[in-house]
């Protein structure tokens, strides 16, 4: 859940190891598949992505090794503080894939990330949710301009106290690109203590229903009139998983994993609700609060609900940005709609926004932050060539540091 403020407190964890152990990368490639050969590197990564790391006999013909082109991106990120540091790169499927690591998954072991590792994705989570959506509006089930009040499910609030803050004139397009002005849930001073504050360790197992923070978004007034302006607000999503399971009959959860992970064999995400722990494998999560890190790991996920409570891997995510830009999920309009920038200046789609490196690539995806971790997934318009990357931390103190991570791959892809 991106754009939120103050960092948790807990229990400090252990310092960092010796820096010969921070600075060392790994490094898996992979190659096209050729006739007669298969990369051995490459099948190793696939497996690890499916759960189980095997050697793979080579080939009679050494394929061409890929650059390891975001592994130094990748140090940067640790040397500005994240215990460590992931990225996983995909072409044409997996049929090219490259894996890279600096830092280490856990500081007490100093176990480097694996490509098999889950990891809380944050706001990575809404484009998922946006893609139900705009299938829902496929379907004719539910149109962009319908105001989100008309459906809601019975007993979840639609105005706030004195109606200063409401939702009959919001629409399902605003809620999806961020301009219907409604507070951001997370950002309530009393509750962002709880998630992000001193009250983090006292309150990370607490549970939330979204009509509850919904009640607490809705009792602040908007932070601008509907439609006017671009501000990204949890509560938007957090709504918007509402209005799924008000015209499927069923929890947004339930319809991602029927529409979205079960066609597209996404074995390893998960919509946690409630459950504090991560699956396994999985490293730790560190937080700063104040000069001191601490682990995060294990919190109770429906503070974020729809807005951010996804738990993935880097493989998933690649499957997922590669077939939803591939027009796998959604229609020629639909998909028009989710890269439509329009109504926020170019900030936001509908679900979906667009990165313009320096070289001139522009890429699409998504990014999310929640207690602990930080993702971000980019591909190019025709999904053939993906980047997902991951911190074990939720702060990144220079974003340019983790732009560069792209910019380290799409850029190098136009070099002669």
């Amino acid at each position: 859940m991106p754009k939120r403020s103050p960092r948790p407190a807990a229990t400090a964890a252990p310092g960092p190891p010796a820096p010969a152990v921070r600075r060392r990368a790994v490094v898996l490639s992979g190659a096209l598949l050729r006739s007669g050969g298969l990369a051995a590197l490459a099948a190793l990564v696939l497996a690890a992505c499916s759960g189980q790391i095997r050697s793979v006999p080579l080939a009679h013909r050494t394929p061409e090794r890929p650059p390891a082109t975001t592994a130094h991106a990748l140090h940067r990120l640790v040397d500005d503080g994240a215990p460590g540091a992931a990225s996983l790169i995909t072409r044409d499927g997996f049929s090219a894939a490259r894996y890279s690591t600096a830092g280490v998954a856990d500081l007490r072991s100093g176990r480097r990330m694996a490509p098999q590792d889950h990891f809380r994705a944050g706001s990575l989570t809404k484009t998922l949710v946006a893609t139900v959506v705009l299938q829902l509006v496929a379907e004719g089930r539910l149109a962009l301009h319908d105001h989100a009040a008309a459906h809601l499910p019975p007993g979840v609030p639609a105005t706030g106290d004195g109606d200063r803050s409401e939702l009959r004139r919001v629409t399902i397009r605003q809620l999806l690109d961020h301009t219907s002005g409604l507070f951001n849930y997370t950002q309530d001073p009393r509750l962002s203590k709880q998630l992000y504050g001193k009250g983090f360790g006292a309150h990370r197992y607490d549970s939330h229903t979204p009509a509850e923070l919904l009640r607490i978004a809705l009792s602040h007034p908007p932070v601008a009139a509907p439609g006017t302006r671009y501000a990204y607000s949890n509560t938007n999503y957090l709504v918007l998983g509402l209005v799924i399971e008000a015209v499927t009959g069923n929890p947004y959860a339930t319809e991602i994993r029927r529409r979205i992970l079960v066609p597209a064999r996404l074995g390893h995400t998960s919509f946690p609700g409630t459950d504090p722990v991560l699956p396994e494998p999985h490293g730790r999560a560190y937080s700063r609060a104040g000069a001191r890190r601490v682990d995060a790991t294990s919190l109770d996920p429906s503070r974020a609900g729809a807005a951010g409570e996804m738990v993935t891997t880097l493989g998933d995510l690649n499957r997922f940005f590669a077939a939803l830009l591939g027009g796998r999920f959604l229609a020629p309009r639909q998909m028009a709609q989710i890269r439509n920038e329009k109504g926020t200046d170019g900030a936001y789609g509908l679900g979906l926004y667009a990165t313009r490196l320096p070289c001139g690539v522009t890429v699409w995806g998504h990014n999310g932050d929640i207690n602990g971790s930080y993702a971000r997934t980019a591909g190019t318009a025709d999904g053939r060539h993906i980047v997902s990357y991951r911190a074990n931390t939720d702060t990144l103190p220079d974003p340019a540091h983790g732009t560069a991570v792209l910019t380290a791959e799409f850029c190098a892809a136009r070099r002669p």
